[in-house]
């Protein structure tokens, strides 16, 4: 399910950033919301609470259509928040790339090189701290 949110906001991400127009010689913007949404403790609250109610659902009592109204409504109700955390993303790189004088703004997703990377931008303005990524062999 994780994986799902995941392509859910790198996909709008990436519709909104094609649907922005470009210039032929403007900058491109780089986020990496795969680091964004790993270290958003918003976001992984509502990873939490997903598996937890995924979990409840299966466990719980009651019979099978019970149990399929109960996760219709959970998809629902996550769907709406992916709605909220993608637009919270879109709205800070967008801020970001007109500080930037930014034309266009991709996920890093399939990059090999280019563009300005503005994750950390995005992050500072989503108030997201980036957690330490362990060295090898420790």
């Amino acid at each position: 399910m994780k994986n799902t949110k995941t392509s859910i906001i790198t996909f709008a991400l990436t519709a909104a950033a094609l649907l922005g127009g470009c210039g032929t010689s403007s900058p491109i913007g780089l986020v990496d919301v795969q680091r964004i949404v790993a270290n958003w403790p918003e976001y992984q609250n509502y990873q939490n609470q997903l598996l937890t109610d995924e979990r409840t659902i299966t466990a719980g009592r009651g019979n099978q259509a019970q149990k399929m109204r109960a996760t219709v409504a959970m998809q629902q109700k996550y769907a709406k928040i992916t709605e909220q955390l993608t637009q919270q993303i879109r709205d800070a790189s967008s801020k970001i790339a007109q500080q930037k004088k930014l034309q266009l703004v991709l996920t890093r997703d399939g990059i090999g090189y280019g563009g300005v990377d503005i994750t950390g931008d995005v992050e500072k303005s989503l108030n997201i701290t980036e957690k330490a990524t362990p060295t090898p062999g420790t």
